[in-house]
């Protein structure tokens, strides 16, 4: 069963998402980010690019030719998901193909809108069944 990890109160969900790519990198695991809206997966991939001075995570599009051999893919929709080991959702909504991976990431903002969103996505798996870890990132930094 896929167990699932929410980081909640997070500054902003696309540097807490780059972090969370360097950290399933440094861990040698293969990390597909979800990211359905364009403009989400285009600022996705730009950060990765450039959040840290001294370090590079490769990555590139899961349609790309090169995707087989890269650790972190970009992918905007559901059909035909590539296989990895961790899934990062940077969706509103659950992914309809979470089930297939090893671990869930969950990045919750701290915007009012954020938060509802994550909430449902929390009860969502909570309802079937899904062991959940939170982390407070409010408590961390």
């Amino acid at each position: 069963m896929t167990s699932i990890n929410f980081y909640f109160n997070a500054g902003d969900r696309f540097h807490v998402a780059c972090r969370l790519a360097g950290k399933a990198y440094a861990q040698k695991k293969k990390l597909l980010i979800f990211a359905p809206a364009t403009e989400a997966a285009r600022r996705i991939d730009n950060l990765l690019w450039t959040w840290q001075q001294l370090s590079f995570i490769p990555h590139c599009l899961a349609s790309d030719p090169l995707a087989a051999q890269t650790p972190v893919l970009i992918t905007t929709g559901p059909a035909n998901p590539p296989e990895c080991d961790v899934l990062l959702n940077l969706a509103d909504e659950c992914p309809p193909f979470f089930e297939r991976y090893e671990k869930l990431l969950e990045i919750v903002g701290q915007d009012a809108a954020g938060r509802s969103l994550g909430r449902s996505r929390f009860k969502f798996y909570k309802e079937r069944g899904y062991a959940i870890d939170t982390h407070d990132l409010a408590a961390t930094s």
